[in-house]
């Protein structure tokens, strides 16, 4: 049996991954993403290839979107050539972007004047786990709609979790990004000091990962080139998950923090020191260059 045809909008480093892991699984896509290159890869392998978002959306009823701001999904959505231009009725939209709450609740208000369902489903777990189909997915929306997209989301990840009304998958998902960005610069900070002390950087890894001072950022992401393959940090920081996107989402974090009145001094100081990394030319480069800056300051 023929399965059904999805739609995928945005092809980026995580994007990319997920689409490829739909086609693994039988599904015919059809795409667009505004960098044709990320069409092309995917173009080869058979996915059909859109001119515009409304075009993906007139074509199919199930749409996952991998956007790297909240304008860009506002104008994927809302454009002249946006989905919500020729959504059909009943469809599933499931975006898998990083944006705040409120801009997943009105996207969702939205797609309900059109008879379509809208699901914030942002994701965890880094550009390998996209490869891999290890993704946690945060998925905010009816219980109803979240297990009609629960097949789907589990082509392309390990955990599929439903975390309530639309909106809180992006509220876990800005929790879990503020304690990464603060957890690599500490383990940053930590492999620096070590390798000063005179400590072999794999040797003092491996103690951590032992020890009460484990975490993902210095298990499964060192950011010290070397210690681990297939890593950003040991190919120059290229790829992965960008600096600019850290501070983005550690941005998200602290405007929530403000109207709630959560105190939040680590994920302030966090922001501040990866703004800084931004204008220091490190936008580009994976957040876990967080260490290549710190070996800038050391020569200063």
């Amino acid at each position: 049996m023929k399965k059904e045809t999805v739609g995928f909008v945005g092809l980026g480093n995580m994007g990319n991954h997920m689409a490829r892991n739909l086609i693994k699984n039988g599904y015919p896509i059809v795409v667009f993403d505004v960098n044709t290159d990320s069409t092309n890869s995917l173009k080869s392998d058979g996915a059909s290839v859109a001119s515009s978002p409304a075009e993906v959306a007139s074509a199919v009823t199930k749409i996952v979107t991998m956007l790297p701001e909240s304008s860009h999904v506002q104008e994927v959505y809302n454009g002249s050539k946006g989905i919500f231009s020729t959504v059909q009725k009943d469809s599933i939209l499931i975006d898998s972007s990083t944006i705040d709450p409120s801009v997943s609740q009105h996207m969702a208000s939205e797609a309900q004047k059109k008879g379509s369902v809208y699901l914030d489903a942002p994701v965890s777990g880094g550009v390998n786990a996209a490869r891999d189909a290890l993704l946690t997915f945060m998925v905010g929306g009816p219980e109803t709609h979240f297990n009609q997209a629960n097949e789907l989301l589990s082509l392309m990840g390990k955990n599929v979790v439903h975390c309530g009304a639309v909106g809180t998958g992006q509220a876990a998902k800005i929790c879990n990004n503020m304690l990464l960005g603060i957890s690599m610069i500490g383990t940053a900070e930590t492999m620096n000091l070590g390798m000063k002390l005179g400590l072999d950087p794999k040797m003092l890894a491996k103690i951590l990962n032992m020890s009460s001072g484990r975490c993902w950022s210095s298990e499964v992401y060192n950011p010290v080139p070397g210690v681990l393959e297939g890593v950003p940090s040991s190919n120059d920081y290229k790829g992965g998950f960008g600096t600019a996107l850290m501070t983005k989402d550690l941005g998200l974090a602290q405007s929530a923090a403000t109207t709630t009145k959560a105190p939040t001094p680590l994920g302030s100081v966090a922001h501040q020191l990866y703004r800084t990394m931004v204008n220091h030319g490190l936008g580009g480069k994976d957040f876990s260059s967080a260490y290549l800056f710190l070996q800038d300051k050391n020569q200063k």
